[in-house]
């Protein structure tokens, strides 16, 4: 009931939002909309100075300090309590056998897995994961302007939004109690951290190397969330949409 809540809350703003940036086809004719670029453009450089700082040493440390069993058993654990919110938005899309599928799958991993393997893939109910940005999405809520959270990294009007309901809507947070309802948001930053110390050497290429990173971080990130949402790409560019994915660097 809250989910249903927080969408039907959650859209008017989302569309509104959006609605305000849809560019017209002289204004967006590459498919990229970014009328706050200046600003966008601070916050990457803020992103990336946190990164420089925080994200990039860590990762690497993570990676010299945990074997790749414990690496898996955590990005397996964040997987596992991430899905239920997964669950949640599928059925606000009405893609119903997703959510089954979903739901069993966590089923299998948090009792047979212990949470940190993965028995579900090998029945084939393979990672399958959504968020309230997605949801607003299949309810036609347009993408709207570019945008970059701090802290957080690129998005766009539409996905900042669906970032802000998911705050509210992951069942585990109304069922643990605490220190027990910590572990999620714990494990997904953990998670995000192993990521960062996996793939250094492709971010620090697009963040450090790159003569405008802030451009080919925006184009990668519209490419791969366009290319997941199953909506048409018209920029273009040599880079494959799935080679990377840059949400929170």
């Amino acid at each position: 009931m809250l989910a249903l809540r927080a969408f039907f809350a959650m859209v008017p703003l989302a569309l509104t939002l959006a609605a305000c940036s849809i560019p017209g086809p002289e204004q967006a004719p590459d498919g990229i909309w970014d009328p706050n670029e200046p600003a966008n453009r601070r916050v990457h450089a803020f992103n990336t100075r946190v990164d420089d700082k925080v994200l990039r040493g860590a990762g690497t440390g993570v990676m010299e300090a945990l074997p790749a069993g414990g690496r898996q058993a955590v990005s397996q654990f964040a997987d596992t309590v991430g899905t239920p919110q997964t669950v949640v938005n599928q059925l606000l899309q009405l893609r119903l056998w997703r959510a089954t599928q979903n739901t069993l799958r966590f089923a299998l991993n948090a009792t047979v897995g212990l949470g940190v393997l993965d028995p579900a893939s090998e029945l084939g109910l393979t990672p399958d994961k959504s968020d309230f940005g997605e949801t607003l999405a299949v309810w036609g809520v347009p993408e709207g302007a570019y945008m970059v959270v701090p802290f957080v990294g690129p998005s766009t009007e539409r996905g900042a939004t669906g970032m802000v309901v998911d705050l509210f809507t992951d069942p585990l947070a109304y069922v643990l109690h605490s220190p027990e309802r910590y572990l999620p948001p714990l494990a997904k930053a953990a998670d995000r951290v192993i990521a960062r110390g996996e793939f250094s050497q492709t971010v620090d290429s697009v963040l450090y190397d790159s003569s405008d990173a802030y451009a080919q971080t925006r184009l990668m990130h519209l490419q791969h969330r366009r290319y997941t949402l199953g909506a048409e790409d018209p920029a273009s560019a040599d880079i494959d949409p799935m080679a990377l994915d840059t949400t929170g660097f």
